[in-house]
């Protein structure tokens, strides 16, 4: 019998300027859910904001959390100063193009005598996960947390990507690809590292990224997003990845596994979701896949109200109208809602784990760094 008062004391909480977040372990024996918040990333005008849902341990969530979110953080701030540079290099040549050799001054002149000498020295490109450093022990006791013995995984990825790839003729950052990229490298790290540990453990991802009034959403299972949109309505972020999906029992059966219920739609009759990370025993044969989905969305046309970012412990009570309405009724409440959509979700019977995220808009968060995770941190 469960506890509902450990149930519900064993929680994780943050209450920002526009954005909060409320998780309790709920019914289950141990949280495996983790989240990561950063606003306005190194003064850059980008924030993140995840998900991740671990399932048969802790392992996966963790990983995601600690390493997937730190390279993808230091691959926006690397593009984004790359773009940087390139705009300046631009506007220099502008300068120069409009002005005779006479008319410059003697600062814009050394400016463009370095720019005409400078050539490009040849860069050394970063791989996705040029930053994954996995801390094993020979004992293999705590493998995310030990000193004594450190291994440094050589670069899984074939190709090395480089960084200008992600520069669009157009002036503008293909998140989309970053988002895929870093996702898929961090994917196979983590069945590296996993292999060595013979953990099986595996993980849900939902990441957003917002840069100005652009939304992108990049999603790996059953983890789902939600926007209210100007009109109250409820506009799905992401799709679930379920077994039964004919897109998903189609790939699955062409990769040779089935699909089974008991309870629920499950991949070989063990996973009730199609897409993770880690679970690298049915990643062998891609039973399971980590490849996201990505959407974008033009948030000047959908003016939002709020986002809700929550785990399946929530979306097993609740349907997305529901959740909007609930939030709409108490963002004026402590943690936007998010505790009072937390608590009603677990009264409804939920068994899961359930993390809510609640971003409100205007984006007051998008011009201060906030940098919250629990990543293998203990309640």
């Amino acid at each position: 019998m469960v506890d509902e008062k450990d149930a519900l004391s064993k929680n994780w909480k943050f209450d920002g300027k526009n954005v909060a977040l409320y998780a309790i372990k709920g019914r289950r024996s141990q949280m495996e859910d983790r989240y990561v918040i950063k606003t306005n990333i190194m003064n850059t005008g980008i924030s993140l904001f995840a998900i991740f849902d671990g399932h048969g341990g802790e392992f996966a969530a963790e990983y995601a959390t600690t390493h997937l979110m730190k390279n993808l953080t230091n691959k926006i701030i690397e593009v984004k100063k790359l773009l940087d540079e390139k705009t300046d290099a631009t506007e220099d040549l502008k300068i120069f193009n409009s002005n005779t050799p006479d008319n410059l001054t003697p600062k814009m002149k050394t400016k463009i005598i370095k720019i005409e000498e400078h050539t490009p020295t040849k860069m050394k490109p970063t791989s996705s996960a040029d930053d994954s450093v996995i801390s094993l022990n020979k004992h293999k006791q705590d493998p995310l947390n030990l000193k004594k013995d450190i291994t440094t995984l050589k670069n899984v990825d074939d190709e090395i990507i480089n960084p200008s790839s992600y520069l669009q003729k157009d002036g503008n950052i293909n998140f989309s690809k970053i988002l895929i990229d870093e996702v898929l490298a961090a994917d196979k790290l983590l069945i590296e590292a996993a292999k060595l540990t013979y953990d099986i453990a595996g993980s849900t991802a939902l990441i957003v990224l917002v840069e100005g009034t652009t939304l992108f959403v990049a999603n790996v299972g059953d983890s789902r997003g939600v926007m209210c949109d100007k009109k109250g309505n409820a506009i799905p972020l992401s799709f679930d990845h379920k077994p039964q999906q004919m897109r998903e029992k189609k790939r699955i059966a062409e990769a040779g596994g089935f699909i089974s219920f008991n309870g629920v739609w499950r991949v070989a009759g063990v996973l009730a979701t199609s897409r993770a990370l880690g679970d690298y025993p049915l990643k062998e044969k891609q039973f399971v896949i980590a490849n996201p989905d990505v959407l974008t969305f033009d948030l000047s046309h959908h003016d939002p109200q709020f986002i809700i970012l929550a785990s399946d412990g929530l979306w097993d009570t609740f349907t997305n109208e529901e959740a909007i309405e609930c939030i709409k009724r108490h963002i004026d409440d402590s943690f936007y809602g998010a505790q009072y959509l937390t608590i009603q979700s677990f009264n409804r019977g939920s068994l899961d784990n359930i993390t809510v995220l609640v971003i409100k808009f205007p984006p007051i968060w998008s011009k201060e760094s906030q940098v919250v995770d629990h990543g293998g941190s203990k309640y």
